[in-house]
């Protein structure tokens, strides 16, 4: 069972499980998931989609049928949405991250959470390793996600040495590829999104703060080696290539063929200065390193949003034709024209 398997890396968990012959049941209540992300699965006989929220005990807990893994993605992981839903954002850090470790004790399933390279806060330590405790300011405007963040990993860490519970908990750093929204606040959809449209790209202060990012089908590989494991964690999963702000929106211009102009705003509260994982413990207990590099990665993502952007664009057109031509004129049910 996968929570949030209609999200971004969600829906590419769901796909990786199925290509694997593993059934899967996605629960998503699609408050930022998208059911498009998951449409293709549908009529896959291993797949089974639940409009459900995983905060509702209803739609988690009294799942049918055995479960051996529970994946709990369920979370509003970009500050564009969980800025304006804090309480929400808490909630199913806490209650959602309860009822899934219940799915998972009652049917005897590996759990694992996951979790974010956000638990580092602003770091003072570089790079981050799972030993560092984090410098995250508890009363910030981030923290309804930071805390959210920590206390399901306080709880799944609780459920571990209580239930003796099999559990793993994944630190994700900035992952990206298709099926991000294009309103999703994060960096680079941000960035391809007001390229491919010629719109200045913004960036956050001076764009000298760092990120590594990694490609979506990277971290979950990443993910799934940790599931398959008998590794508690924390484990970090990303990419140790340390960019730039500034340096990734410049590639991103080169890559979509635009010229790239800069709108500086003003940075936000806690954003961190610096953020790179050290990835030794997924390297030596897991085998795993990214593969994808950021160029190649991007262009996928380009790729992905051009043909979604052109998509929608094109109904939005024909949407304003059939507008401009007025409604269709009333026929006569005699009519045989």
């Amino acid at each position: 069972m996968i929570t949030g398997g209609a999200g971004f890396l969600g829906s590419h968990l769901c796909e990786y499980l199925l290509e694997h012959g593993t059934e899967v049941v996605c629960v998503d209540n699609f408050a930022t998931g998208d059911a498009r992300n998951v449409a293709s699965l549908l009529d896959h006989d291993g797949f089974q989609l639940v409009v459900g929220d995983a905060c509702d005990p209803r739609h988690v807990r009294a799942l049918p049928g055995p479960v051996d893994l529970v994946l709990h993605l369920a979370s509003l992981a970009s500050p564009a949405f969980y800025l304006r839903r804090p309480l929400e954002t808490l909630w199913v850090g806490a209650v959602g991250t309860a009822h899934a470790l219940e799915l998972a004790r009652a049917k005897g399933a590996r759990f694992v959470l996951a979790s974010t390279s956000e638990i580092y806060g602003d770091p003072l330590v570089h790079p981050q390793t799972e030993s560092y405790w984090g410098n995250v300011n508890s009363v910030g405007p981030r923290s309804v996600y930071d805390e959210s963040k920590r206390y399901a990993e306080a709880l799944t860490m609780a459920y571990r040495r209580v239930y003796r519970l099999s559990t793993a908990i994944v630190r994700i750093f900035n992952t990206y590829g298709p099926r991000m929204r294009p309103d999703d606040g994060r960096m680079i959809p941000t960035f391809i999104r007001q390229s491919l449209s010629k719109e200045p790209l913004t960036v956050a202060g001076d764009g000298l703060q760092t990120r590594s990012v990694c490609y979506v089908s990277d971290t979950t590989r990443g993910i799934m080696a940790l599931a398959h494991s008998d590794v508690a964690g924390p484990v970090n999963i990303g990419n140790p290539e340390e960019r730039t702000v500034r340096e990734i929106a410049e590639k991103v211009g080169q890559l979509t063929g635009q010229p790239v102009h800069l709108r500086h705003v003003e940075r936000p509260v806690d954003d961190p200065r610096r953020r790179c994982p050290d990835i030794s413990l997924a390297t030596s207990l897991l085998g795993w390193r990214p593969h994808v590099g950021l160029e190649e990665g991007l262009r996928h993502t380009i790729d992905w949003f051009a043909r979604e952007m052109g998509h929608e664009q094109g109904q939005r057109s024909r949407d304003e034709d059939r507008a401009d031509r007025g409604p269709p004129p009333v026929r006569s049910p005699l009519w045989h024209g």
